[in-house]
């Protein structure tokens, strides 16, 4: 079984992380492939990010469709891409965001989400709502934290501190991190406080395992149907879902 992780932002070093985090649950003969675009934001916080990051999302799928790949998880809170992503293949495709989100409703009736910045809190509630996650939702909450600070003492301490008031204040009963920086935490925060702490990139990971073991493909029925053939113009005239009819004239 082969699984590319997308990245959806630059920065190569959240990649290896992520991919460190993926390959910590994957199971024996599942190998992990860690991708990230090479053009777009270095990191992703707030819907202008978010619309360049979907392009790359896209474009990270593209470049790997001969690459016997058997699922695809999109490494960032706000699921960037993901339904664009899933006209694009038959084979499953999860968001982190969607992933921890459904995990932490099995795990306990309430959760609240950790973000990083609060102007990411909208992005996060309005996919709650598109995932009919509402009734389980207690709270978004922003630990002020830009996403590429997410590391060290100091980040962990902000974090900590942040499940404990969560906790506390909305009476969550598990608690989602919503974004791929802090899936090394999740672990270690779910020892800590005694209750789930769920982390997307792994949530993920196990979740596609069982449905690539099932046989499961996304649906090309309405929702998720293949793009139409058409031309795309200019800069995103290589993205233009064509038929070979129409690629041989646009070649000539």
């Amino acid at each position: 079984m082969r699984i590319l992780v997308i990245n959806p932002n630059t920065s190569k070093a959240m990649t290896d992380e992520i991919g460190k985090a993926a390959r910590g649950v994957a199971s024996p003969g599942m190998e992990i492939v860690a991708v990230n675009p090479d053009d777009g934001p270095e990191s992703i916080e707030g819907h202008y990010d978010d619309t360049y990051a979907a392009v790359g999302v896209l474009n990270c799928i593209r470049d790997h469709r001969n690459a016997n790949i058997d699922g695809y998880l999109i490494a960032c809170g706000n699921d960037p891409a993901l339904l664009a992503a899933r006209e694009m293949v038959s084979v499953p495709v999860l968001g982190i965001g969607e992933a921890a989100l459904h995990a932490a409703s099995m795990l306990g009736g309430r959760f609240s989400v950790i973000t990083t910045l609060a102007r990411t809190n909208a992005q996060i509630e309005d996919n709650i709502r598109r995932y009919g996650m509402m009734a389980h939702c207690r709270a978004v909450h922003a630990v002020d934290l830009p996403v590429l600070d997410i590391s060290g003492d100091d980040a962990y301490r902000k974090m900590s501190d942040a499940v404990s008031m969560t906790a506390e204040k909305d009476g969550a009963e598990t608690i989602v991190l919503a974004c791929a920086g802090m899936a090394s935490m999740a672990r270690r925060l779910t020892l800590e406080k005694g209750l789930p702490v769920i982390d997307g990139v792994q949530a993920g990971i196990r979740l596609l395992e069982a449905l690539v073991g099932l046989g499961a493909k996304t649906t090309k029925v309405r929702s998720f149907a293949e793009p139409r053939p058409k031309l795309y113009r200019g800069l995103f005239s290589y993205a233009a879902p064509l038929t070979d009819k129409m690629e041989n004239q646009s070649n000539d």
